[in-house]
């Protein structure tokens, strides 16, 4: 079953089960899937589907953040519940080793020489990470290993 079939699944059960918070942020990421695919004037691959998972749920553990840092812990709560919903569609994240040997193996992929290779490394290891880890994170680990 492809992912965005398993999430209209998903809301549908939620639908039934009237799980009103659950159904909401499956409704809010549909319309997500729904709008990329329009844009892009076709259905999506499924690591299409992942990085707008991935997107939505970063989205919302910021806005999560930000109500706590203004005390609406109810509404902290609430956000943290929907990245948690979308947490269980995004494959499991890679540990810091496995995010090492991506890059080396990378590295290696795209024979990169120094920290003037970067961009062709990220360009051939952002599809194998989406999802999986932070983009950030893994560009200054790349940085590192490039500088050495």
């Amino acid at each position: 079953m492809k992912l965005k079939e398993r999430i209209e699944a998903d809301m549908k059960e939620a639908l039934k089960n009237r799980d009103h918070d659950r159904l909401s942020a499956l409704r809010m990421l549909l319309s997500e899937i729904h709008n990329a695919e329009i844009e892009k004037r076709g259905e999506l691959a499924e690591e299409e589907v992942i990085e707008i998972i991935a997107r939505e749920m970063k989205k919302w553990e910021e806005a999560a953040e930000e109500y706590e840092r203004v005390g609406q812990q109810s509404h902290a709560k609430k956000e943290r519940f929907e990245a948690d919903v979308l947490r269980a569609y995004l494959p499991p994240p890679l540990s810091e080793e496995e995010i090492k040997g991506l890059i080396k193996e990378t590295i290696s992929e795209v024979e990169a020489k120094g920290p003037r290779d970067m961009g062709k490394v990220m360009r051939a290891i952002i599809p194998k990470i989406v999802g999986r880890a932070d983009k950030k994170k893994v560009s200054e680990m790349t940085r590192e290993m490039l500088e050495v």
